[in-house]
């Protein structure tokens, strides 16, 4: 029994996205911010595999046959610089919600378990 490469690709972007959504149900601010970064992460290798991996095949027009798209590679290499400045923003926002409500839980509120740190 041999697995396919796009099996073995699905299957780890699901794994990331599902832990990404875990992290994101957590309630804690740093919990939060590692499931949208995991999320971020599942979407630039989902949309970077949906470009086809192609190897030695030129980005650009030439008088080989097989010929890489270069679009995803652009969408991937921004959707990284969107996603570090947006990262580093909700980290401030983090940071700003734990020093005014004194508890790193998201909605502000305190554990089940008594206290609020």
């Amino acid at each position: 029994m041999t697995i396919s490469m796009e099996f073995l690709l699905a299957s780890g972007i699901g794994w990331v996205t599902a832990c990404g959504i875990y992290l994101l149900l957590r309630g804690r601010s740093f919990s939060v911010v590692l499931g949208l970064s995991l999320i971020g992460y599942a979407v630039n290798v989902f949309i970077f595999a949906m470009g086809r991996l192609w190897s030695a095949a030129p980005p650009i027009l030439s008088k080989g046959t097989a010929v890489a798209d270069p679009l995803p590679q652009a969408l991937v290499l921004t959707a990284i610089v969107i996603g570090f400045a947006t990262t580093g923003f909700v980290i401030e926002l983090a940071l700003r919600s734990r020093h005014e409500n004194d508890s790193d839980h998201v909605d502000a509120r305190p554990d089940a378990k008594g206290g609020s740190r």
